[in-house]
Protein backbone atom coordinates (compact mmCIF):
# COMPACT_ATOMS: atom_id res chain seq x y z
CA UNK A 1 0.00 0.00 0.00
CA UNK A 2 2.73 2.23 0.58
CA UNK A 3 4.71 1.39 -2.47
CA UNK A 4 1.50 2.04 -4.26
CA UNK A 5 1.40 5.92 -2.34
CA UNK A 6 4.67 6.33 -3.35
CA UNK A 7 4.71 5.57 -7.06
CA UNK A 8 1.18 7.80 -7.35
CA UNK A 9 3.07 10.87 -6.27
CA UNK A 10 5.91 10.00 -8.21
CA UNK A 11 3.60 9.79 -11.39
CA UNK A 12 2.65 13.83 -10.12
CA UNK A 13 6.01 14.98 -8.47
CA UNK A 14 8.16 13.51 -11.83
CA UNK A 15 5.89 15.82 -14.58
CA UNK A 16 6.15 18.85 -12.54
CA UNK A 17 10.10 18.40 -12.08
CA UNK A 18 9.97 17.92 -15.91
CA UNK A 19 7.57 20.67 -17.13
CA UNK A 20 9.77 23.10 -14.73
CA UNK A 21 13.21 21.88 -16.48
CA UNK A 22 11.30 22.65 -20.09
CA UNK A 23 10.36 26.16 -18.85
CA UNK A 24 13.84 27.04 -17.41
CA UNK A 25 15.38 25.98 -20.77
CA UNK A 26 12.80 28.16 -22.98
CA UNK A 27 13.66 30.79 -20.69
CA UNK A 28 17.25 30.68 -20.90
CA UNK A 29 17.49 29.32 -24.76
CA UNK A 30 15.31 31.84 -26.37
CA UNK A 31 13.70 34.23 -24.51
CA UNK A 32 16.85 36.14 -22.82
CA UNK A 33 19.39 35.60 -25.48
CA UNK A 34 16.94 37.51 -28.00
CA UNK A 35 15.73 40.20 -25.17
CA UNK A 36 12.53 38.87 -25.36
CA UNK A 37 10.09 39.13 -21.98
CA UNK A 38 7.98 37.14 -19.92
CA UNK A 39 4.65 37.99 -17.72
CA UNK A 40 4.52 37.07 -14.17
CA UNK A 41 7.08 37.35 -11.14
CA UNK A 42 9.49 35.52 -13.66
CA UNK A 43 9.26 38.81 -16.02
CA UNK A 44 10.30 40.46 -12.69
CA UNK A 45 13.53 37.96 -12.55
CA UNK A 46 13.74 38.84 -16.52
CA UNK A 47 13.98 42.46 -16.13
CA UNK A 48 16.47 42.09 -13.30
CA UNK A 49 18.85 40.25 -15.16
CA UNK A 50 18.41 42.82 -18.39
CA UNK A 51 18.65 45.73 -16.16
CA UNK A 52 21.58 44.77 -13.06
CA UNK A 53 22.54 41.38 -14.89
CA UNK A 54 21.54 39.15 -11.97
CA UNK A 55 21.27 35.88 -12.61
CA UNK A 56 18.01 34.42 -13.08
CA UNK A 57 18.31 31.79 -10.71
CA UNK A 58 18.57 33.72 -7.72
CA UNK A 59 16.53 36.10 -8.30
CA UNK A 60 13.43 33.07 -9.07
CA UNK A 61 14.41 32.13 -5.42
CA UNK A 62 14.78 35.40 -3.70
CA UNK A 63 11.64 36.61 -4.72
CA UNK A 64 9.44 33.12 -4.53
CA UNK A 65 10.37 32.09 -1.40
CA UNK A 66 9.03 35.46 0.82
CA UNK A 67 6.33 35.20 -1.58
CA UNK A 68 6.09 31.23 -0.76
CA UNK A 69 5.85 31.89 2.60
CA UNK A 70 3.17 34.53 2.98
CA UNK A 71 1.16 32.13 0.61
CA UNK A 72 1.58 29.13 2.43
CA UNK A 73 -1.64 29.85 4.85
CA UNK A 74 -3.49 30.35 1.63
CA UNK A 75 -2.18 27.50 -0.65
CA UNK A 76 -2.71 24.72 1.74
CA UNK A 77 -0.71 21.83 2.72
CA UNK A 78 -0.74 19.87 -0.72
CA UNK A 79 -0.66 22.85 -2.67
CA UNK A 80 2.29 24.44 -0.87
CA UNK A 81 4.08 21.07 -0.93
CA UNK A 82 4.12 20.70 -4.62
CA UNK A 83 4.37 24.77 -4.85
CA UNK A 84 7.15 24.76 -3.28
CA UNK A 85 8.57 21.54 -5.63
CA UNK A 86 8.15 23.89 -8.58
CA UNK A 87 10.10 26.77 -6.99
CA UNK A 88 12.87 24.32 -6.04
CA UNK A 89 13.09 22.93 -9.35
CA UNK A 90 12.83 26.30 -11.87
CA UNK A 91 15.58 26.99 -9.33
CA UNK A 92 17.60 24.10 -9.86
CA UNK A 93 17.04 24.11 -13.67
CA UNK A 94 17.41 27.95 -14.23
CA UNK A 95 20.99 27.31 -12.18
CA UNK A 96 22.22 24.68 -14.04
CA UNK A 97 20.91 25.98 -17.41
CA UNK A 98 23.23 28.98 -16.92
CA UNK A 99 26.10 26.95 -15.67
CA UNK A 100 25.78 24.84 -18.96
CA UNK A 101 25.47 27.94 -21.22
CA UNK A 102 28.42 29.69 -19.25
CA UNK A 103 30.50 26.46 -19.82
CA UNK A 104 29.91 26.68 -23.85
CA UNK A 105 28.06 23.24 -23.27
CA UNK A 106 24.77 24.65 -24.43
CA UNK A 107 25.09 27.49 -27.25
CA UNK A 108 21.34 29.84 -26.70
CA UNK A 109 19.57 30.45 -29.91
CA UNK A 110 20.18 33.84 -31.00
CA UNK A 111 19.06 36.04 -34.16
CA UNK A 112 19.64 39.40 -35.17
CA UNK A 113 16.43 39.25 -37.76
CA UNK A 114 14.33 36.44 -37.40
CA UNK A 115 13.02 37.08 -34.57
CA UNK A 116 9.29 35.54 -35.34
CA UNK A 117 10.90 32.19 -35.14
CA UNK A 118 12.57 32.93 -31.65
CA UNK A 119 9.01 34.21 -30.63
CA UNK A 120 7.38 31.31 -31.49
CA UNK A 121 9.68 28.93 -29.86
CA UNK A 122 10.05 30.44 -26.82
CA UNK A 123 6.02 30.41 -26.54
CA UNK A 124 5.98 25.93 -27.77
CA UNK A 125 8.65 25.44 -24.69
CA UNK A 126 7.18 28.17 -21.90
CA UNK A 127 3.76 27.31 -22.63
CA UNK A 128 4.78 23.32 -22.88
CA UNK A 129 6.80 23.83 -19.44
CA UNK A 130 3.85 25.36 -17.60
CA UNK A 131 1.50 23.25 -19.16
CA UNK A 132 2.75 20.10 -18.14
CA UNK A 133 3.55 21.76 -14.25
CA UNK A 134 -0.38 22.72 -13.96
CA UNK A 135 -1.86 19.66 -15.71
CA UNK A 136 -0.44 17.97 -12.22
CA UNK A 137 -1.58 20.53 -10.07
CA UNK A 138 1.74 22.14 -9.73
CA UNK A 139 2.81 25.74 -9.80
CA UNK A 140 6.33 28.08 -10.63
CA UNK A 141 5.06 29.94 -7.67
CA UNK A 142 5.26 33.83 -8.11
CA UNK A 143 2.26 35.65 -9.86
CA UNK A 144 -0.01 32.41 -8.88
CA UNK A 145 0.48 32.99 -5.31
CA UNK A 146 0.29 37.02 -5.58
CA UNK A 147 -2.80 36.64 -7.31
CA UNK A 148 -4.53 33.83 -4.83
CA UNK A 149 -3.48 36.54 -1.50
CA UNK A 150 -5.01 39.36 -3.69
CA UNK A 151 -8.21 37.28 -4.46
CA UNK A 152 -8.76 36.54 -1.04
CA UNK A 153 -8.21 40.00 0.46
CA UNK A 154 -10.22 42.20 -2.19
CA UNK A 155 -12.38 39.46 -4.10
CA UNK A 156 -10.44 40.40 -7.54
CA UNK A 157 -10.63 37.46 -9.40
CA UNK A 158 -7.18 35.65 -9.93
CA UNK A 159 -7.47 35.96 -13.83
CA UNK A 160 -7.80 40.06 -13.99
CA UNK A 161 -4.91 39.72 -11.02
CA UNK A 162 -2.31 37.93 -12.97
CA UNK A 163 -3.25 39.56 -16.33
CA UNK A 164 -2.97 43.15 -14.53
CA UNK A 165 0.67 41.79 -12.90
CA UNK A 166 1.50 40.83 -16.55
CA UNK A 167 0.53 44.17 -18.03
CA UNK A 168 2.60 46.12 -16.01
CA UNK A 169 5.70 43.75 -15.68
CA UNK A 170 5.88 44.24 -19.99
CA UNK A 171 4.82 47.74 -19.92
CA UNK A 172 8.30 48.13 -17.35
CA UNK A 173 10.06 46.48 -20.01
CA UNK A 174 10.09 49.48 -22.19
CA UNK A 175 12.66 50.75 -20.76
CA UNK A 176 15.12 48.58 -20.93
CA UNK A 177 14.34 46.56 -24.28
CA UNK A 178 12.91 47.96 -27.60
CA UNK A 179 9.36 48.45 -28.53
CA UNK A 180 9.97 45.80 -31.54
CA UNK A 181 10.98 43.13 -29.07
CA UNK A 182 7.36 43.70 -26.63
CA UNK A 183 5.46 42.69 -29.50
CA UNK A 184 7.56 39.71 -30.46
CA UNK A 185 6.87 38.93 -26.41
CA UNK A 186 3.22 39.58 -27.03
CA UNK A 187 3.26 36.07 -29.95
CA UNK A 188 5.11 34.46 -27.64
CA UNK A 189 2.79 34.79 -24.87
CA UNK A 190 -0.29 34.15 -27.08
CA UNK A 191 1.65 30.73 -28.52
CA UNK A 192 2.60 29.74 -24.66
CA UNK A 193 -1.39 30.27 -23.42
CA UNK A 194 -3.28 28.04 -26.52
CA UNK A 195 -0.20 25.17 -26.03
CA UNK A 196 -0.65 25.70 -21.99
CA UNK A 197 -4.84 25.00 -22.88
CA UNK A 198 -3.87 21.95 -25.31
CA UNK A 199 -2.00 20.60 -22.65
CA UNK A 200 -4.33 21.04 -19.98
CA UNK A 201 -7.34 19.87 -21.69
CA UNK A 202 -6.05 16.40 -23.33
CA UNK A 203 -3.73 16.17 -26.08
CA UNK A 204 -7.12 13.38 -26.93
CA UNK A 205 -9.44 15.37 -29.02
CA UNK A 206 -12.47 13.65 -29.98
CA UNK A 207 -16.50 14.40 -30.77
CA UNK A 208 -19.59 14.05 -29.08
CA UNK A 209 -22.15 13.00 -31.53
CA UNK A 210 -25.86 13.55 -30.66
CA UNK A 211 -28.99 12.39 -32.93
CA UNK A 212 -32.51 13.13 -33.00
CA UNK A 213 -34.02 10.71 -35.18
CA UNK A 214 -37.49 8.51 -34.89
CA UNK A 215 -34.85 5.74 -35.48
CA UNK A 216 -32.77 6.22 -32.37
CA UNK A 217 -32.77 2.85 -31.00
CA UNK A 218 -32.27 1.22 -34.31
CA UNK A 219 -29.22 3.43 -34.85
CA UNK A 220 -27.80 3.07 -31.30
CA UNK A 221 -27.92 -0.56 -31.55
CA UNK A 222 -26.07 -0.57 -34.80
CA UNK A 223 -23.37 2.14 -33.38
CA UNK A 224 -22.91 -0.47 -30.32
CA UNK A 225 -22.65 -3.17 -32.71
CA UNK A 226 -20.87 -2.00 -35.40
CA UNK A 227 -18.56 0.37 -34.68
CA UNK A 228 -18.12 -0.95 -30.42
CA UNK A 229 -18.76 2.09 -29.04
CA UNK A 230 -21.02 3.00 -25.65
CA UNK A 231 -24.18 4.59 -26.48
CA UNK A 232 -26.31 6.66 -24.55
CA UNK A 233 -30.34 6.93 -24.96
CA UNK A 234 -31.77 10.09 -23.63
CA UNK A 235 -35.19 10.51 -23.76
CA UNK A 236 -36.88 13.71 -25.24
CA UNK A 237 -40.19 15.52 -26.32
CA UNK A 238 -39.87 17.97 -29.55
CA UNK A 239 -41.61 21.41 -28.66
CA UNK A 240 -43.50 21.21 -32.11
CA UNK A 241 -44.36 17.90 -32.11
CA UNK A 242 -45.09 17.50 -28.77
CA UNK A 243 -43.90 13.77 -29.19
CA UNK A 244 -42.06 12.05 -26.97
CA UNK A 245 -38.65 10.05 -28.24
CA UNK A 246 -35.49 8.92 -27.91
CA UNK A 247 -31.87 10.94 -28.59
CA UNK A 248 -28.90 8.97 -29.27
CA UNK A 249 -25.36 10.82 -27.24
CA UNK A 250 -22.17 8.89 -27.73
CA UNK A 251 -18.45 9.79 -28.44
CA UNK A 252 -15.97 8.73 -30.87
CA UNK A 253 -12.80 9.80 -32.24
CA UNK A 254 -12.44 12.27 -35.24
CA UNK A 255 -11.57 9.09 -37.55
CA UNK A 256 -14.96 7.48 -36.75
CA UNK A 257 -17.07 10.64 -37.33
CA UNK A 258 -17.56 9.97 -41.29
CA UNK A 259 -18.46 6.60 -40.63
CA UNK A 260 -20.81 7.10 -37.86
CA UNK A 261 -22.68 9.80 -40.08
CA UNK A 262 -23.18 7.72 -42.57
CA UNK A 263 -23.90 4.68 -40.76
CA UNK A 264 -26.81 7.33 -39.27
CA UNK A 265 -27.51 8.66 -42.69
CA UNK A 266 -28.16 5.40 -43.94
CA UNK A 267 -31.12 4.17 -41.47
CA UNK A 268 -32.65 7.74 -41.24
CA UNK A 269 -31.93 10.27 -44.12
CA UNK A 270 -34.14 12.75 -41.85
CA UNK A 271 -31.87 12.39 -38.74
CA UNK A 272 -30.27 15.85 -37.18
CA UNK A 273 -26.74 15.35 -36.38
CA UNK A 274 -25.20 17.62 -33.89
CA UNK A 275 -20.92 17.08 -33.69
CA UNK A 276 -19.62 19.00 -30.44
CA UNK A 277 -15.39 19.54 -29.83
CA UNK A 278 -14.27 17.24 -26.64
CA UNK A 279 -11.28 17.90 -25.25
CA UNK A 280 -10.66 14.62 -23.21
CA UNK A 281 -12.13 11.54 -22.68
CA UNK A 282 -11.49 8.94 -19.59
CA UNK A 283 -13.12 5.71 -19.82
CA UNK A 284 -13.19 2.48 -21.88
CA UNK A 285 -12.05 2.62 -25.73
CA UNK A 286 -10.41 6.23 -24.70
CA UNK A 287 -8.03 7.21 -21.96
CA UNK A 288 -7.83 4.60 -19.15
CA UNK A 289 -6.11 6.49 -15.67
Amino acid sequence: MKTSRIFIELRTVIPIIAGCAIYAFGLLYFIIPNELMEGGVTGITVLLNYAFNISPSVSTLVINIPLFLVGMKILGKRQSIYTGLGIASLTIFLWLFEFLIDRGMIVPFRTEHDYILASLYAGVTLGAGLGIVFRFGGTTGGSDIIARIINRKFGFSMGQIILSLDIIIIAMSLFFIPLERILYTLVAVFIASKVIDFIQEGAYAAKSITIISDKAEPIADRIAMEMERGVTLIPVIGVYSKQAKHMVYCIVSRQEIRRLIGLAKSMDTRAFIIINEVNDVHGEGFKEE
